[in-house]
Parts: C-alpha cells; sequence; structure tokens
C-alpha cells in the first residue's frame, strides 16, 4: 500500500512514535516531526537509522524544532507556513507518560500541550485525519467495563497522569465534531512480541523483574490475585493498529481501546511468567489485602523494585472493551497476541538488557 500523505507528529523520537514513522514511512508517507530542541541531534540520528531500514530517503523526514506546551507550538515562521502547507494527517502522541507526574507539568504538556495542538490542527486547510493518542487510564477509578463509547465521569483518579489525560481527551472528543477524529487508547504497552524490545521496564516488567531477583523462592507465593486483570498489549500490535487505522477512513470519528480483548488476572500473569523463569507455577496465593498492605511499605518499593504509586494498578478492577477496535481491525487480519505467546521474547530482551 502507498501512503501518499504528509503527517505532521509530535512525541518523536520516543519509542511508540519512532516505531510508528518507521511502519508508516515503509509505506511511502512523509514527515513532519515536530521535536523539542534538546533530542534535536537525537532525532536526526534516529531519521538516519530509519532511513537506512526503511529505504526512504532522508527527504522525506523533516524534523521541526518546537514545543507543543508554546503557542504555535513554538515553530519558526517558515515551519508553521510549511506546515499548514503541507500536512494531510495529524498524529499527536506528545505527553508526560510518567505516573508520578506532578500535576503543574501535567496539565502543561499533556492539557495545555494538547489545546495548543487542537488549535494547529484547526489551521491545517489540508487535514484529512487528526490521531490522537490517550490511554485505556483515563477510566481513572472506575470499576467493572469501560467502553470506548464511554468517557465523562466523576469517579477520580489515581494520579495526575490519568487526570491530565482525561482532561485532554476531552479537549479532543470536544474536536470530533469539527474535524476527523480517531481517539487511539492503548492499555499498558509491553516490548515487542517478536523481539521483546522496549524503552522502560514498567508495568508487567515489574513482575518480571521481581521474579528474576530469586525465581526459585520468590516464584513459591504468588503475589498475583484471580479478580484482578491487568490489561497489557504489546508495542508492535499499538502501531500496527493506529497504521492501519490511519488509512481506514471507517475510524473517523471513532474512539478504540487498543486493548486485550482477553487479559489475564494478575494471578495467571505471576504464573506465566514463574513457568518462563522458574520452571513450574507458584504452590500458593497470598492474599491480595496482605499484598497490597505489604506493596505499599516504603522498604518494600526498594526489595522488590515495584514503585508505590504503580501498586494500584495490580489491583484495578477493570475491563476494557474492544468492540469497535476489533471490528476495525479483524478484516485487516489484526488482532492483538495472547501474552503467554510472546512473554519469552520479553523475557529475553530483559535478560539480555537488565539495564536499560
Amino acid at each position: 500500500m502507498t501512503l501518499d500523505e504528509t503527517i505532521f507528529l509530535t512525541g518523536f523520537p520516543g519509542f511508540i512514535a519512532g516505531r510508528l514513522v518507521e511502519r508508516l514511512a515503509r509505506d511511502g508517507a512523509r514527515f513532519l516531526l515536530l521535536v523539542q530542541p534538546a533530542f534535536a541531534a537525537r532525532a536526526r540520528t534516529e531519521i538516519a537509522q530509519l532511513s537506512e531500514k526503511t529505504g526512504a530517503t532522508g527527504e522525506r523526514f523533516r524534523v521541526l524544532e518546537g514545543d507543543i506546551t508554546r503557542a504555535d507550538l513554538g515553530l519558526s515562521a517558515a515551519d508553521l507556513a510549511a506546515a499548514r502547507g503541507e500536512a494531510t494527517v495529524l498524529f499527536h502522541l506528545a505527553a508526560v507518560y510518567d505516573l508520578a507526574v506532578a500535576r503543574e507539568v501535567g496539565v502543561r504538556v499533556n492539557v495545555e500541550g494538547t489545546r495548543n495542538v487542537n488549535r494547529f490542527a484547526l489551521t491545517l486547510p489540508k487535514l484529512k485525519r487528526y490521531h490522537y493518542v490517550s490511554t485505556c487510564y483515563v477510566a481513572g477509578r472506575r470499576t467493572g467495563l469501560i467502553l470506548e463509547s464511554e468517557l465523562r465521569h466523576d469517579a477520580g483518579f489515581r494520579n495526575f497522569y490519568e487526570e491530565t489525560k482525561y482532561l485532554a481527551e476531552l479537549e479532543v472528543e470536544a474536536l470530533k465534531k469539527e474535524l476527523p477524529v480517531t481517539v487511539h487508547r492503548p492499555s499498558v504497552v509491553c516490548g515487542d512480541s517478536r523481539t521483546g524490545e522496549t524503552a522502560k521496564y514498567d508495568g508487567v516488567y515489574y513482575l518480571i523483574n521481581y521474579l528474576r531477583m530469586w525465581p526459585g523462592a520468590l516464584s513459591l507465593a504468588n503475589i498475583g490475585n484471580a479478580d484482578v486483570r491487568l490489561n497489557v498489549v504489546p508495542v508492535d500490535f499499538v502501531v500496527e493498529a493506529m497504521a492501519a487505522l490511519s488509512a481506514d477512513d471507517a475510524s473517523a470519528g471513532e474512539t478504540v481501546q487498543l486493548a486485550d480483548p482477553e487479559p489475564l488476572t494478575t494471578e495467571e500473569l505471576f504464573d506465566i511468567i514463574s513457568r518462563n523463569l522458574a520452571g513450574r507455577e507458584s504452590l500458593v496465593t497470598l492474599p491480595a489485602p496482605v499484598v497490597r498492605t505489604t506493596l505499599n511499605l516504603p522498604l518494600n518499593e526498594k526489595v522488590t523494585g515495584l514503585p508505590r504509586v504503580g501498586v494500584p494498578y495490580f489491583f484495578l478492577r477493570q475491563t476494557y472493551d474492544t468492540a469497535r477496535a476489533t471490528a476495525l481491525l479483524a478484516p485487516r487480519g489484526l488482532r492483538c497476541p495472547r501474552f503467554p505467546d510472546y512473554v519469552p521474547a520479553l523475557i529475553d530482551f530483559v535478560e539480555r538488557h537488565p539495564k536499560l
């Protein structure tokens, strides 16, 4: 498929953004990449690597130095005019992805930054599609099944990351009345299902690294539970899904949850990781209240490597509806891989790269 589009993208050279640019470059897209000045040199290095990997000429990638927190995205007059004259597709991935983010920082980057990108989007005369990357965790403290069609709630949030991404998505949702917007909500993104490659160790990696410390002993007692599911998706699925939806007019105006339609419980995740690291499953599952109390002790954070800010996600009684995402992606042969099938690749990557 040839993608004859000029894509304006924020968030490069981030892990997901970089892989998405590589994927779309293989289809022939051209890119205007908004990059903070501090990351400009790194961005140009990665572009050279992408050009070599994909065969795309360097002329198809242009770095525009700027900042989503500034008016007109901090672009020079010349770059702003070029973007407005050329961009046909907009991908907004730039955000603070940090559960411990201070509210002031989260509001400035996630909320005000998104407002600035929205204002920019409205000035693009050739714009065909606007893709905004949100998160399933805009659901905050809600429990039960979270529908793709649901957003507004008053259940509260566990942290300012959730709250500011929620407020940002509200801004984008309102823009659907004026522009062809698609909102992408990934769940917990892990490494590549084939190579295991990732950029950071969080989410399910807390369990992996916990068990790696002493597989034979720590695998005996399961610290997961049978009532809570941790929804994990590999980065390659997320990227392939976004690439597919970018070329599908039927996804305009939609919100899709890029999540595993059959997520495992944290007890099952523990046992699958244990089976791969220790050769067997746990012998007993510890009571959830005991595990939660223990994990929230300050000393335990240093012992287990699981930061207290991440503890609530192992006790989060939420599941994510993926009906619309499945309806759009299934005809293209895209489905989320099953965790047991790719966990060996994740573990192998961690073993080879214990420190990132």
